[in-house]
């Protein structure tokens, strides 16, 4: 047994007053002669017997009493069975990341037992003590040793975070030698491998014991069109997950769009499996889209939504290069102004300055490529969208050197043969027509050039020939676009075709959504003037680190600052695009790992524990007893209590 201040010892000098009162009493004795006293001599012995015993009991009271109250104040405790305090720093990592919203026994989150966990420790450790206090935003506060107070401050602010941090990271952002108390719920989804760190280290590791619930989130969404074109109907597929042990009946899921309810419609999912939602998207819309996924899952609530934007505005840039002055059906398909930004150049005079920006280049019936063309398009193969449309007398030499592939001539046939139809789960052409019978009329066409079997062309003839091949960025058609040669340019495949062609080549194409685990973002910007940075502008202001690329914008997105939702990208007074960020949803996988787990992971030795506590008030208690010894004044003063009740009770009542 140790005090924590023994100076207070010297006041035991107190236990001789009782006893020096004791052995002197100060009272005057009075004599009283009886004649015959031999009856009261016998009571007088009796009485005085009695007397001493009671005067015993009333002094070992008494001094029991005063040994107890000044034992009280020296403060006995029992030695720390271990000591992590000797360099009067702690280390605090107190886990705000989204999962802790969720509720623990006594039906509050988990973050509110995590932040009473800390004020426990910090009315443990001596006021002298500094901490070091890390959550989940890295944020420059923990980058300092801080008082109590100011810690107490912090707290009162603290708020939840959609950033997840793995044991490496914050072993990593733990520096010193200053014992660690990892407050956390340890997710199984988020915390990764245990890395290897210094075993000077002092690891104590408090789990935060979740309630086992349901929780259903949105694991993805796909348009079953992924060219988004203005004017054409699609469809919005999403795939919710339920990640819990009960099936979920009825659940309501809603779409809205620009803050307008659009659709809604039911699911059931069982436990641990997932089901899909499809909402049809109108033609009608155009512009810049903000579109929310909604429904209630209680009593998890932080990804009941999820953000993304359907951005139509940007026209798509087509540049034709074609043989003659004359107006092709390539010029007529892209003659819509609201949708594209179509130029068409005489393969005499092609502005070379204009192909990279291109998000299609449409080769179109020219016989000879030229040495400069050729080289041109070469450089381009690997980074634009472009389409090969063969010449009536097509020179397959420079189309060699212009696609880099064999290629030879063939004999023209006499009549067209028609095409088999196409796979309508390609991209290009799914859901181009409602009917796919085998019996549905399909254009026909007269193969001028080859270049070798392909099984998987995009268009055969009806002999199994290619007739439209795709090599990566390049697209190769075997007749040219007139009549006599083919009638795909009349057929209801053609349109639709060149459309999403065009889409699928789109430079500036944007995410549907980004999560806050995403580090960079490009965001295309045209015709920025003056030194004035790009924000983004949402729940509140942010000015993210950027640097400009041409005609893109690179930010850098200050993951701590965001939280999920919808942030416009402005530039002074415009609003350049719309971003939709979201939580990641590794957030969403709520199994934790149990105080047993943690102890097979981490191969526990003497410098990392599990303390495994139902509530705050007893981690305190066992902090103080583990870590700072077992406090005994609480027990001194009851015992001088009960020892001076004693007293009273024995001069009340023995006799």
């Amino acid at each position: 047994m140790i005090f924590q201040y023994p100076a207070f010892l010297w006041a035991l000098l107190v236990l001789a007053i009782p006893i020096v009162i004791h052995l002197f009493n100060f009272r005057k004795t009075i004599r009283i002669y009886f004649s015959n006293t031999r009856f009261l001599k016998q009571i007088d012995q009796e009485t005085t017997q009695q007397r001493k015993v009671k005067q015993y009991l009333v002094l070992a009271a008494r001094l029991l009493f005063l040994l107890f109250l000044v034992l009280a104040f020296a403060q006995p405790f029992l030695p720390a069975s271990e000591d992590v305090t000797a360099t009067n720093q702690v280390t605090i990592y107190l886990d705000n990341s989204l999962s802790m919203a969720s509720p623990i026994d006594g039906k509050i989150r988990a973050i509110d037992d995590a932040v009473e966990r800390v004020q426990q420790l910090l009315n443990s450790f001596p006021p002298d003590t500094r901490y070091q206090i890390i959550t989940n935003d890295f944020a420059a506060f923990g980058n300092s040793l801080k008082t109590k107070v100011e810690v107490e401050d912090f707290l009162a602010q603290i708020r939840l975070s959609g950033l997840n941090r793995s044991a490496a990271d914050i072993l990593r952002r733990h520096t010193g030698r200053s014992p660690l108390f990892w407050i956390s719920d340890f997710q199984a989804s988020t915390f990764g491998a245990v890395p290897k760190f210094d075993s000077a280290k002092q690891i104590r590791l408090v789990p935060i014991k979740l309630v086992a619930t349901n929780n259903v989130f949105v694991d993805s969404i796909r348009l079953e069109n992924p060219f988004m074109i203005g004017g054409e109907k699609n469809s919005l597929h999403a795939q919710l997950r339920n990640v819990g042990t009960k099936s979920v009946d009825g659940l309501v899921v809603k779409l809205s769009i620009n803050g307008k309810q659009v659709s809604a419609s039911t699911i059931n999912i069982e436990p641990q499996s997932s089901a899909e939602v499809v909402f049809d998207l109108s033609g009608s819309q155009g512009g810049q889209n903000r579109c929310v996924i909604t429904f209630s899952d209680f009593p998890i609530g932080f990804d009941n939504e999820f953000y993304f934007t359907l951005n139509y505005s940007s026209k798509l840039r087509v540049l034709e290069i074609k043989q003659t002055p004359d107006k092709t059906f390539v010029g007529k398909v892209f003659a819509n102004e609201a949708l594209f930004d179509f130029s068409s150049f005489e393969v005499r005079n092609v502005n070379y300055s204009l192909l990279p920006q291109a998000d299609l280049v449409v080769v179109n019936a020219i016989d000879q490529i030229n040495g400069a063309l050729a080289n041109a398009l070469a450089g381009l193969r690997e980074t634009n969208t472009m389409l090969f449309v063969s010449g009536s007398k097509p020179d397959v030499v420079s189309y060699q050197r212009a696609l880099g592939m064999p290629l030879q001539n063939l004999a023209e046939a006499k009549e067209m043969m028609p095409l088999a139809p196409p796979d309508w789960q390609h991209p290009l052409f799914q859901n181009v027509v409602e009917e796919k019978s085998p019996s549905l009329a399909m254009p026909a066409g007269k193969k001028l050039i080859d270049w070798g079997t392909d099984q998987s062309a995009l268009l055969k003839l009806k002999d199994g020939r290619p007739f439209l091949s795709q090599m990566g960025n390049v697209f190769l058609l075997a007749s040219p676009l007139e009549k006599g040669y083919t009638d795909f340019y009349q057929h209801a495949l053609f349109v639709p075709f060149m459309y999403r062609l065009a889409a699928s080549g789109k430079k500036d194409s944007e995410k549907l959504y980004h999560t806050l685990s995403s580090s960079l973002l490009v965001v295309k910007a045209d015709s920025l003037v003056g030194e004035e940075p790009i924000k983004l502008v949402g729940n509140q202001e942010l000015v993210p680190s950027q640097r400009k690329v041409n005609r893109e914008v690179m930010l850098e997105l200050p993951k701590f600052s965001l939280a999920p939702g919808f942030y416009a990208v402005v530039h002074r007074a415009d609003t350049l695009s719309w971003l939709s960020i979201n939580a990641d949803k590794a957030e969403s996988f709520l199994r934790c790992f149990t105080p047993n787990e943690l102890t097979q992971q981490w191969s526990m030795g003497t410098n990392v524990r599990v303390v495994d506590t139902d509530n705050a008030t007893a981690f305190g208690d066992q902090v103080r007893s583990n870590y700072l010894g077992k406090p005994l004044w609480r027990y001194c003063l009851f015992l001088a209590l009960l020892f001076l009740l004693a007293e009273v009770l024995l001069l009340r009542f023995l006799k």
